[in-house]
């Protein structure tokens, strides 16, 4: 069974029943400050973590007066704008004290869809990751539409943990766990420690389940779980109401793990190379030795580049003779790559007009 302790990389999902409260529309300062001292202690053991937040809304329209009761979609993203700000300044002044400095990431489901969007998603994210950074990332309820909608953030949580080729994503619930059925109206209903695989008997128990409190319910939780396992991720359905409830976690509190299918890393290389190909890039026999020791393609070392791919498009990596060594998603489009092919990384700004990746393909874009 996957444990807490055991991550490298972790996204947690809160959500606003966690850190609003729903009856005066209030931040839960306290819970909030606990959870910091919990990210703290995760991250000076050298861990990653990435917080997929609700609570904009939530925040918004106490703030507006919009009382109780649905929203009108332009009310729901007017209440957004304003509840975005307090959202992030809750979690600056949470993690400051422990010098940790928070960082607002906001999406839309466009931005995992298209390719290029999600490569420069998963850039940003890596890069605040690198230097110390927690994003706080929350779907982008001020500009986002029904048709654009994650509509839920367990389901985000698992796309942003494929998305950064984290190991472990813990929902942070208002139950401890997946129920065999719904404990608050069966009695006889009991709660998986380890589920290994997501059957049609296990996504029936979970039925239309809700708190009310959001939008997500186990359905939503089930989706999560496959779309994160699938991506070598194991994820977690514990209670969040507790204070520190990852310290929790850790020493024990009832939960639910899903067993990840792989690893990220394969799970990831293994679906980069399903793709088909919309063009090549020949490398000389320099970088093609390099590409073997999992190094990053450099422009320097193509020789030839065809076709006619965007970027984010995947492309054949061929050796000297035309041998396939790989596939690999592309930094630039194929006429950028054709201006700074055997060309030093250096020198791309000057080639393009404008600053570019030293890469052309990232080793973690590839496989080889």
């Amino acid at each position: 069974m996957a444990t807490l302790n055991e991550a490298k990389r972790l996204v947690v999902k809160i959500g606003s029943a966690l850190l609003v409260d729903r009856a005066t529309g209030d931040l839960r300062a306290e819970w909030l400050h606990a959870l910091a001292e919990d990210v703290a202690m995760l991250k000076a053991r050298g861990m990653d973590v990435i917080l997929v937040s609700s609570g904009s809304i939530a925040l918004g329209r106490g703030a507006l007066g919009l009382g109780q009761g649905p929203l009108a979609l332009e009310q729901s993203q007017a209440a957004a704008a304003v509840g975005q700000i307090r959202l992030a300044r809750a979690y600056e002044e949470a993690l400051a004290p422990h010098g940790i400095t928070a960082a607002q990431v906001l999406v839309t489901l466009e931005d995992s869809a298209d390719r290029r969007r999600y490569l420069n998603s998963r850039a940003t994210l890596e890069t605040l990751l690198g230097l110390g950074a927690v994003p706080i990332v929350n779907e982008n309820d001020t500009i986002a539409t029904d048709e654009i909608r994650f509509g839920d953030n367990d389901r985000l949580a698992a796309q942003v943990a494929v998305t950064v080729g984290a190991d472990t994503t813990i929902l942070l619930s208002d139950v401890d766990g997946f129920y065999s059925a719904n404990p608050g109206q069966d009695p006889t209903a009991h709660r998986f420690d380890l589920i290994e695989e997501i059957t049609p008997e296990i996504e029936a128990m979970a039925g239309d389940a809700g708190s009310g409190l959001s939008k997500g319910g186990m359905k939503t939780k089930l989706m999560a779980a496959k779309t994160a396992t699938g991506a070598g991720c194991a994820l977690a359905i514990t209670q969040g109401a507790t204070m520190r409830p990852l310290s929790a976690l850790e020493q024990g509190a009832p939960a639910t793990w899903f067993r990840p299918k792989g690893d990220p890393q394969a799970a990831r290389k293994g679906w980069i190379a399903a793709m088909k190909p919309r063009g090549s890039v020949s490398v000389d026999a320099g970088a093609a030795a390099a590409l073997t020791r999992g190094k990053s393609l450099l422009p320097a070392g193509i020789v030839a580049v065809t076709g006619d791919f965007g970027r984010g498009d995947p492309v054949a990596i061929l050796g000297p003779g035309g041998v396939g060594l790989g596939t690999g998603l592309s930094r630039y489009t194929a006429a950028e790559a054709r201006m700074i092919r055997g060309c030093r990384s250096g020198d791309i700004e000057a080639i393009l007009g404008y600053p570019g990746r030293a890469a052309l393909i990232h080793r973690d874009d590839m496989a080889i």
